[in-house]
């Protein structure tokens, strides 16, 4: 089993300037060890001229406090230097078992 320890971005809506209405994503990231304990990657044939690959990997991370709180707002896992895209989050104390999908496209 491979070992991890990398950034994991957090996305949240917030309002940008007090009692304006006007709302944008919050980009926060922290660092995280943990392991990869699936390793698997696909070609999906794509409308465009090259395939898409997705990455079906897991990542079982050690969870802090802010982990667990914010599960929902955990979007993206940096690994080998790409952002991708996290699909699924499962708690299994005290780790968090995240997969991923394609590459993350912040907007």
């Amino acid at each position: 089993m491979a070992k991890f320890h990398g950034v994991i971005g957090y996305v949240s809506t917030e309002e940008t300037v007090p009692d304006s209405g006007i709302y944008s994503e919050v980009f926060k990231e922290y660092n995280y060890y943990g392991d990869v304990i699936r390793n698997s990657r696909r070609w999906e044939n794509s409308q465009g001229l090259n395939d898409n690959l997705l990455i079906n990997n897991q990542f079982s991370i050690v969870g802090n406090d802010f982990a667990f709180k914010n599960f929902s707002f955990i979007r993206y896992i940096k690994w080998m230097g790409v952002l991708w895209k996290i699909t699924n989050v499962e708690i299994q104390r005290p780790r968090l078992i995240l997969t991923i999908g394609g590459v993350f496209n912040a907007k």
